[in-house]
């Protein structure tokens, strides 16, 4: 079993410090190992078809803006249609916006205004407030995969200035990329993509809120998604 982390590793960046933690102490509860490697994104332009032929799974790291963004969307794009385990946390979850919009939505020029704030289509733009180093509350919806794995609240971390433009949410919505939480003001903090094993993106960054007594479930069920997806079978 193969999981790929698509992200420019840093390593006094503490999110990648808690994404390598939490995938450890997830593989520990489930009780099984598999092999993770971080995969550079300036990289991927090189070796795409090497990338995506060689992983169970994908998590799109936080850590934007990316060396390659296009090597990013071009890894959710294939992890999207065929079928391939994939979570998106913070800025891996602007992209699995992004990448939804220009090929699902028929939005070619969707833009993010970290990257390009003059784009014509911005569906990732500032957050009315800033949300860095803030923990806050998480109302995950019934019938959601999120909800049946955590229950109906979480209180998450955040290390991000930029959010789907809720302009755009509806559409996102309606096109099958469903909205699965919120917060307080009712603003999107997760969303599934339907009929997908596991096509999950979170704005919060749930590998911060992992600990060894209680990895979190997110995780949990994205490792044992990509560990079906690679033929292992888990008892109910």
């Amino acid at each position: 079993m193969k999981l790929a982390i698509i992200g420019d590793f840093r390593e006094h960046n503490p999110t990648h410090i808690a994404t390598d933690d939490a995938i450890r102490r997830s593989l520990g509860k489930l009780g099984t190992s598999m092999e993770v490697d971080w995969v550079d994104t300036a990289t991927l332009p090189d070796r795409l078809k090497d990338v995506t032929g060689g992983y169970q799974g994908f998590l799109i790291a936080p850590g934007s803006p990316y060396a390659s963004m296009e090597g990013v969307l071009s890894v959710i794009r294939y992890a999207r249609v065929n079928g391939v385990p994939a979570l998106g946390t913070c800025g891996g979850f602007q992209h699995m916006i992004i990448e939804f919009a220009r090929h699902v939505l028929g939005i070619p020029d969707a833009g993010h205004a970290e990257t390009d704030p003059y784009a014509s289509r911005l569906v990732i733009t500032p957050l009315s407030c800033s949300l860095v180093g803030q923990r806050l509350e998480v109302r995950l919806f019934p019938g959601s995969r999120a909800y049946q794995l955590a229950g109906p609240v979480l209180n998450e971390n955040y290390y991000c200035n930029f959010g789907l433009n809720p302009d755009y949410r509806d559409a996102i919505d309606r096109g099958g990329f469903r909205v699965a939480a919120d917060d307080s003001n009712g603003e999107v903090r997760v969303l599934e993509l339907e009929g997908h094993p596991w096509f999950v993106g979170t704005l919060f960054v749930p590998q911060a809120s992992s600990t060894a007594a209680a990895p979190h479930p997110l995780v949990t069920g994205f490792l044992q998604a990509v560990a079906v997806q690679a033929g292992v079978s888990f008892a109910e």
